[in-house]
């Protein structure tokens, strides 16, 4: 649902079949299954031990000498399966999927709609013509104050239509637009095979009309797929060997542009001493004997004529200006590799961590189900939405953080994971421990007891 509101605009009114639907939502959903079967895990395990816990089969199980780690073994092995196949999934269905749901989706972007014209603005989603209208009627559908002009024969504007108001509606077939004109004129500038080049009359014709009815043919309407070799770049519609790639490649790319920026850094000698070796060079003769006296960099300046200062000072000023314009850019340009970079590693560890997620909410839910010792569709819902609430928002600022360098794209990506491993442990050993630290009949017990002993102690002070 979150992909049609967001997507909602692209989608209607485009003329769109329901195979091509169909197939975007297939896509859609298939790339929704890494965040889906964690999630899933978490609230089947959670509803199959509260289920155990409420009937007291748990109770039956452990009082024939059965440990709860026992208990959990059968499922710890079919969890695991789904984790590895979770895995498979992620690194080799996933890509394709994201792939073809890009590709179809920037295709259905592109499609021609049947009625995107809006008020106001030059609409050129029609090849070879340009349209505007002032005013239009969401009822009716009329348009006021129509501009149309005709691009076709690649000439400028030398055929302009101009009318007061009108409709404009796509035939069946879906191949043309007929514009149903109220009211106006087209005007068409003359366009004579020989011109001399001194004249200067421009021959226009202008025709009139009440009512005129415009067909436009739009050529091939079908939708029309793009090569999918355009997307393929993308860090989500790669594998890991294909992320390793890219990674080795840009890696490769950042190294070398900052050995160039520190070879011309340390090549590139600021001009003062190139002045100070001259200077020496051409130091005073006397006895046909050349004599170097070493000055401070301050006198060797003052020597230099007003003229030859003035000159050094500006190549100086420009030299320092296109280095610190140099070093910016390649600063930039490193920085989007970096970030880029990040984005691929991020990839390259989601794939493990999205995975491992079934096994690490299995470890959350199965104790927390027998802790609670409630199954339906109740309280697990609402346990199981809380957690993987927490495990997401975690995901999120570790991934952020990550984006942004603030760590590492391990740390930020495995995050979530390091912190809800101790707590699955944990809980783990609760239940085997028969804790009553998540049990709601402790508290509500709890609770009873002193409600009781309020309502007796106010039964005592009335006596």
């Amino acid at each position: 649902m979150q992909f049609l509101w967001r997507y909602i605009d692209d989608l209607v009114g485009k003329g769109l079949e329901l195979p091509i639907i169909s197939e975007l939502l297939m896509y859609t959903s298939a790339s929704l299954v890494p965040m889906a079967v964690p999630l899933a895990v978490l609230l089947a395990s959670l509803m199959c031990f509260g289920n155990l816990g409420e009937n007291n089969e748990l109770l039956a199980l452990k009082s024939s000498g059965i440990s709860l780690q026992k208990i959990m073994s059968p499922l710890i092995i079919l969890v695991s399966l789904i984790t590895i196949g979770a895995f498979l999934f992620n690194n080799n269905v996933l890509p394709y999927a994201n792939l073809k749901m890009r590709s179809l989706l920037y295709d259905i972007q592109k499609q021609n709609p049947e009625m995107q014209i809006k008020p106001g603005i030059f609409d050129n989603s029609i090849e070879g013509f340009s349209i505007r209208v002032e005013e239009k009627d969401p009822r009716t559908n009329l348009l006021k104050g129509i501009h149309i002009y005709d691009h076709t024969e690649n000439l400028g504007n030398i055929i302009v239509t101009v009318a007061d108001s009108g409709y404009i509606r796509m035939t069946s077939d879906e191949r043309n637009l007929v514009f149903t004109l109220y009211n106006g004129y087209t005007y068409t500038e003359m366009q004579r095979q020989k011109k001399q080049k001194k004249e200067k009359s421009y021959p226009m014709r202008r025709d009139h009309f009440q009512v005129q009815e415009m067909i436009v043919e739009l050529g091939d309407f079908g939708l029309r797929r793009s090569d999918e070799n355009l997307f393929r770049n993308s860090y989500q519609m790669m594998n890991l060997s294909q992320l390793g790639e890219i990674q080795d490649s840009i890696i490769k790319e950042i190294i070398t542009e900052q050995q160039s920026l520190s070879k011309i850094i340390n090549d590139g000698s600021f001009p003062a001493e190139k002045r100070i070796v001259a200077l020496q060079d051409s130091s005073d003769t006397l006895r046909n004997e050349t004599v170097v006296k070493i000055l401070p960099t301050y006198e060797l300046f003052a020597k230099i004529p007003r003229e030859q200062r003035i000159s050094d000072i500006t190549t100086a000023i420009s030299t320092a200006t296109n280095a610190r314009n140099y070093i910016s850019n390649t600063y930039f340009t490193n920085d989007n590799k970096i970030r880029k970079l990040r984005r691929y590693q991020i990839e390259e560890q989601k794939k493990f961590t999205l995975s491992l997620a079934c096994l690490v909410f299995f470890f959350i839910g199965a104790p927390l189900g027998a802790i609670i010792r409630k199954g339906g569709l109740g309280i697990p819902v609402v346990v199981s939405v809380l957690f993987f609430i927490l495990w997401y928002v975690i995901s999120l600022t570790g991934e952020k953080f990550a984006r942004e360098s603030v760590v590492t794209p391990f740390t930020g990506v495995w995050l979530s994971t390091f912190i809800l491993v101790p707590l699955g442990g944990l809980l783990t050993y609760k239940s085997a421990k028969e804790s009553t630290l998540l049990n709601i009949e402790t508290y509500s017990e709890f609770f009873k007891r002193l409600m009781n002993s309020l309502k007796s102690k106010k039964k005592s002070d009335s006596l």
